[in-house]
């Protein structure tokens, strides 16, 4: 299955789920290609929008292979197969740590000048992201939400690997996943524009997201 490009995926991944019933659900992208996937989902479900943040904490000299990842409450996920190394890695992940949780600070008072942070207590959450590749990102995300006492803490996903979801699943209640694909290297893989999603974009969409919000009220 290959998606034209993100609003492609997000749109036919809404049909699977309009058959399902949620309780005053709302969609939670993680930045920033899972923004696209969030808007579209909470548009065609008439769910509310919000955002995760979420940033993968990459191996040293090789930044897009995912060690683990670290949520926005500073929560980290380290991959279970590499824990036996954590004690060599103890200095770099205590430094990464602290360089993606900035990061994710500064991101979050870009984003929530634009858009306040929604509760989710007693909700149906539905967390979306453009592909799961390793699932650290989206496992810190859950971690970060579980807390908040959603009503269920739903994942969806045009595409991801049986052995991520499987990793996934213990974290979530339900998983909506278009394509489980057996030989996932990347996710780009299968969409015919992946171009990247700059912050600027991003942005935009919040805004457009929030406007709808504030409209709707």
């Amino acid at each position: 299955m290959i998606f034209e490009n993100r609003s492609d995926a997000a749109m036919k991944l809404a049909k699977t789920m309009k058959t399902q019933s949620f309780l005053d659900p709302i969609v939670l992208g993680i930045p920033r290609g899972g923004i696209v996937t969030a808007a579209v989902l909470a548009k065609e479900l008439n769910a509310d929008f919000d955002v995760v943040l979420s940033r993968k904490i990459g191996a040293p000299n090789q930044q897009e292979f995912a060690l683990g990842a670290i949520s926005e409450d500073g929560q980290v996920f380290l991959n279970p197969a590499l824990r036996d190394s954590q004690i060599n890695l103890e200095a770099y992940l205590k430094d990464e740590q602290k360089k993606q949780l900035t990061e994710i600070e500064r991101r979050k008072k870009l984003i929530r000048a634009i858009l306040p942070q929604s509760a989710v207590a007693g909700r149906s959450v539905i967390v979306a992201d453009d592909g799961i590749a390793t699932g650290a990102t989206m496992i810190a995300a859950l971690q970060c939400l579980r807390p908040r006492n959603p009503f269920k803490l739903i994942v969806a996903t045009p595409v991801a690997s049986p052995s991520r979801l499987a990793d996934v699943r213990p974290w979530c209640d339900e998983i909506f996943c278009l394509y489980s694909a057996d030989y996932l290297m990347s996710v780009g893989e299968f969409y015919l524009d992946f171009s990247p999603v700059e912050e600027s974009q991003m942005l935009d969409i919040i805004r457009e997201m929030s406007d709808i919000k504030s409209h709707s009220k």
